[in-house]
């Protein structure tokens, strides 16, 4: 069975950018989303095996999508990725908080980036 992966970003370009990379490297399916509210759509008890999610966004931030999906019991322990280009250490210190697995700043190394990736999907 393929693994599901959910994407949140708001830029297209960026949503494009992280399945192409991923798809490249993995036999994955992925599943997009404009903003934390559309991604929350796909945490309906479906098996998601990770959540790539941006930061700021409009509609529902990223730290906002990951405070709705920790409390599912069903994606308590998922792996979560945080690309963003914020470099408040603020925000940083409140996504740590939520126990996410990286944190990698925009743009990333592809090979850096799939290093993560890999490890999240086991």
């Amino acid at each position: 069975m393929k693994k599901n992966v959910v994407i949140a970003d708001d830029f297209e370009n960026t949503r494009w950018v992280i399945e192409f990379t991923i798809k490249n490297n993995f036999d994955i399916n992925i599943l997009k989303a404009e903003n934390g509210k559309e991604a929350l759509q796909y945490f309906d008890g479906r098996p998601i095996h990770l959540l790539i999610t941006d930061l700021n966004m409009p509609e529902m931030t990223g730290i906002e999508l990951i405070e709705q999906v920790k409390q599912l019991s069903a994606y308590q322990f998922l792996p979560i990725i945080l690309l963003t280009t914020e470099t408040d250490p603020t925000k940083r210190n409140e996504a740590s908080a939520l126990k996410i697995t990286a944190w990698i700043k925009k743009p990333f190394k592809q090979d850096e980036f799939l290093k993560v990736v890999k490890k999240c999907l086991g």
